[in-house]
């Protein structure tokens, strides 16, 4: 046999499948309407295009895989694999699904919810691709704002940006917390100015859209984060106070590992959220039935 492997056809892989499957040449010629010689000849010709033997046919009765007819056997299903998924996505294509859909979530967005679209989007459009983004206020609108995302659920911005649609989805409550041997957490209601004292944790992000802005800050002295895992880290180890969303830090102020603080300048608070996408831009099946399920997730 020659040691260049020819390339086969998807009718030869789809006959050696078969022949797997059935579990013999003449199981396979019933299920693909041939006759066995013809299932035999086309096993034939493959393994002479690759150069390997595929099926042991003198030790038993039945064609038992040899080693090297194992590996073309995972290859082969691979290719089919594959061929399935591209015809999936072109009939999808031909009924107006989108290829891909490019989402941006705010990082505050709470986790059961950000489980909840992204599981029911998989089962719901399993050809289409979904790309992800976690980003931090003003990062999540400019994405879309830019085409880098098709659609974002974006935090509060205070302001309002053209060609961009929004539609309000619920929120999160924020409060100013801190570890339980903090000064600022002795359990009596603070000062007016005393959180200006002590490190204040601020989430940002690098975007144009919130460059040199603040958002609840009262403190000069500031450590600016981009990650909210890192503040909540910090947070925990008595390094600073901050505002964070009760989602978060629930099982915290339960166990006591941090205290809501009681501060004159800053109580609880909404950080909403909206779904948005441009206008000139809209959504498609698959990126509207996003939107929905975000909706339904506040009913």
């Amino acid at each position: 046999m020659s040691s260049d492997p020819g390339t086969p056809t998807l009718d030869q892989l789809r006959v050696f499948l078969t022949v797997v499957e059935a579990g013999s040449f003449a199981g396979a010629a019933r299920k693909l309407f041939r006759a066995t010689s013809v299932i035999s000849y086309s096993i034939g010709n493959l393994e002479s295009q690759l150069g390997v033997l595929l099926f042991d046919r003198k030790t038993t009765r039945k064609p038992q895989l040899t080693e090297a007819g194992r590996t073309v056997l995972i290859e082969a299903r691979t290719v089919f694999s594959g061929i399935d998924g591209l015809r999936a996505k072109v009939k999808g294509l031909v009924h107006g699904l989108e290829a891909e859909v490019h989402l941006a979530l705010d990082v505050m967005l709470p986790s059961s919810r950000v489980v909840d679209a992204l599981k029911a989007f998989r089962n719901e459009f399993p050809t289409v691709s979904l790309r992800l983004r976690i980003e931090a206020l003003g990062a999540v609108t400019q994405l879309v704002l830019e085409r880098e995302s098709t659609l974002g659920v974006s935090g509060p911005l205070h302001a309002d940006i053209g060609g961009i649609e929004r539609i309000a989805v619920g929120n999160v409550v924020l409060v100013p917390v801190a570890a339980p041997d903090h000064p600022l957490a002795s359990g009596s209601p603070n000062l007016p100015g005393a959180a200006r004292e002590h490190v204040q944790l601020v989430l940002s992000d690098r975007s144009s859209l919130t460059h040199n802005r603040e958002f609840a800050v009262v403190s000069p002295r500031s450590w600016r984060l981009a990650d909210l895992g890192a503040k909540h880290m910090l947070l925990r180890e008595g390094i600073g106070w901050g505002n964070m969303p009760t989602h978060m830090i629930d099982e915290d102020l339960a166990s006591g590992r941090l205290v809501q603080l009681q501060l004159p300048e800053i109580t609880s608070s909404p950080y909403n959220f909206d779904v948005i996408y441009r206008t000139d831009t809209p959504p498609g099946p698959a990126a509207s039935w996003l939107i929905q399920r975000f909706i339904g997730q506040v009913d």
